[in-house]
């Protein structure tokens, strides 16, 4: 069993910075590719970061430039740095990860999907 972790989210000034993390735990093989996404109220889910096994990013327009995304593959460890945060920017920011476990005597086992349970960043203005 896989479990993803986020934290330090909180409550910034509009222009602030954040970074948010996501630890996973459990029988771990290894972490694929990763993504972060964020759900504010009435809205639907949306990717706002993404860093494959390989430490390839991408970024969707709406925070290119401001939000970047790095991984610890020791510590099993995704951040998410947010600069220049907007009033808009205030959601509940999820990580979701490509996860291959480990099986009991430590060889690749299945891969599946994860979702942490989310970390609420609330930008003022």
């Amino acid at each position: 069993q896989v479990q993803l972790v986020e934290s330090g989210g909180g409550l910034v000034q509009a222009g602030g910075s954040l970074r948010v993390s996501c630890v996973a735990s459990g029988s771990i093989f290894s972490i694929n590719d990763v993504g972060w996404y964020r759900q504010a109220p009435g809205k639907q889910r949306e990717l706002v970061a993404f860093i494959t096994s390989g430490g390839i990013t991408n970024y969707p327009d709406y925070v290119k430039g401001r939000f970047t995304v790095s991984r610890d593959n020791v510590k099993n460890t995704v951040h998410l740095q947010k600069n220049s945060l907007l009033p808009e920017d205030t959601a509940v920011y999820y990580c979701n990860a490509d996860v291959t476990e480990a099986t009991v005597r430590g060889f690749r086992g299945t891969t599946r999907g994860y979702w942490g349970q989310g970390t609420q960043v609330t930008v003022s203005s």
